[in-house]
């Protein structure tokens, strides 16, 4: 029994990742609240010793010996003392063995609610120091499974983590055993059982991904100003350099593109846009709609809750500069906090209108033509009665 005993306890400290030593601090706390319910008239008498080094597992209560009737179960008479002592003496004590069994079922399911409930706090309290300091910071996990609807478990320092389907890259197949970086989002429920809220799609991830990955950026050289994001598709990141002599684009892109494609390949292969910022919104504002060229920017309004503006481009980068979908359109609007109109340089001139133009223009020659021979007419007429009239005179 003693043995199977060291075994479970030996399991259950590493199921939740528990020193031995801490666990058998929690079972003797537990165990002689069990005893205390079984004899309530002996607490202070009761003691026990686990020791897992000689799987020794002992319960015993301290009996004073007396040499009459024992008022209670914490005295002991002489002639009992000394069938399990027998150097017993009056007015001494022995340790009398108890039999866990007298404990009954209602003792044994408080003592075991009793370690669960330590071990809640125990597992409460390593969460909160291994996660806490990493809030809104970037890890390295490893996906142990991937289930049906989409949800994976992942591991990181032996403590399991959920990433929801929601939470992860669209199009992103995640596999058995893969390495993947995740941005804390939020610790919740901190009081009672902690829940490590995590994801792949916030925007926050590539600004982590990116000061990893760009010493420029991690030492404050370089400076992420802003960034969109729109998940498996494509992200735009504004970045200024504090330094003159640092060109902030080409230290985000990294020789030979190493530091760029490391991070794409880290989001399975989203698109990304470094745009170098200004402070200068109409010049920020064209740079944010690359890859399209833009001829003008006007601000309309530049107010802090309605910022408007009105971008010109050429008439074949219209459809660049609005993107996928609006999508280029949009992850500039997010970046620069302008809400953006773009127009072409030359006005379209729907295929409709255009049928039309050329019988107008026909049927208004041939009006023009009938006054001017209207005019002529006149002219010729009034000519010749003024003609008529010199020649009555003379």
């Amino acid at each position: 029994m003693d043995k199977n005993f060291f075994e479970a306890l030996s399991a259950l400290g590493t199921e939740n990742s528990v020193d031995v030593e801490v666990l058998v601090e929690k079972v003797k706390s537990a165990m002689l609240k069990a005893a205390r319910k079984a004899y309530p008239d002996c607490e202070e008498n009761i003691t026990i010793e686990i020791d897992p080094a000689t799987q020794k597992f002992e319960m015993y209560l301290r009996q004073t010996v007396v040499d009459d009737e024992p008022i209670d179960e914490n005295e002991i008479n002489i002639t009992i003392a000394r069938v399990f002592d027998p150097h017993a003496v009056v007015g001494g004590t022995i340790q009398k063995r108890l039999n866990i069994d007298k404990f009954g079922r209602a003792a044994a399911l408080s003592a075991k609610q009793s370690i669960k409930g330590d071990l809640r706090d125990i597992n409460r309290a390593r969460i909160l120091e291994k996660f806490e300091k990493k809030e809104f910071e970037c890890i390295t996990c490893q996906v142990s499974q991937v289930e049906v609807g989409g949800t994976a478990t992942l591991i990181y320092d032996n403590t399991e983590i959920y990433l929801f389907r929601k939470e992860q890259i669209p199009g992103e197949v995640l596999r058995e055993g893969q390495m993947v970086k995740v941005y804390i989002t939020a610790i919740a429920n901190k009081q009672k059982k902690p829940v490590i809220k995590i994801s792949r799609v916030r925007k926050e991830l590539v600004k982590r991904l990116f000061e990893m990955t760009v010493p420029e950026i991690y030492d404050g050289t370089v400076e992420i100003k802003a960034i969109s994001r729109e998940a498996g598709s494509r992200t735009k990141i504004a970045v200024w350099s504090n330094d003159p002599n640092v060109d902030a684009v080409g230290a985000c892109i990294g020789p030979k593109r190493s530091r760029i494609s490391a991070i794409v390949a880290e989001l399975s292969g989203e698109k990304i846009d470094i745009i170098p910022y200004s402070e200068k919104p109409e010049e920020f504002i064209a740079r944010a709609l690359a890859p399209a060229t833009v001829l003008r920017v006007d601000i309309l309004t530049n107010e802090e809750k309605d910022r408007t503006c009105s971008i010109v481009v050429p008439n074949n980068q219209l459809s660049l500069a609005i993107g996928n979908r609006g999508q280029n359109a949009k992850l500039a609007a997010k970046l620069t906090g302008f809400k953006i109109d773009i127009k072409p340089e030359f006005e379209i001139v729907p295929a409709d209108e255009a049928k039309e133009a050329p019988e107008a223009e026909t049927d208004e020659l041939a009006g023009l033509e009938q006054a001017s021979e209207m005019t002529e007419l006149e002219a010729a007429s009034e000519l010749g009665r003024l003609d008529g009239e010199t020649a009555f005179e003379e």
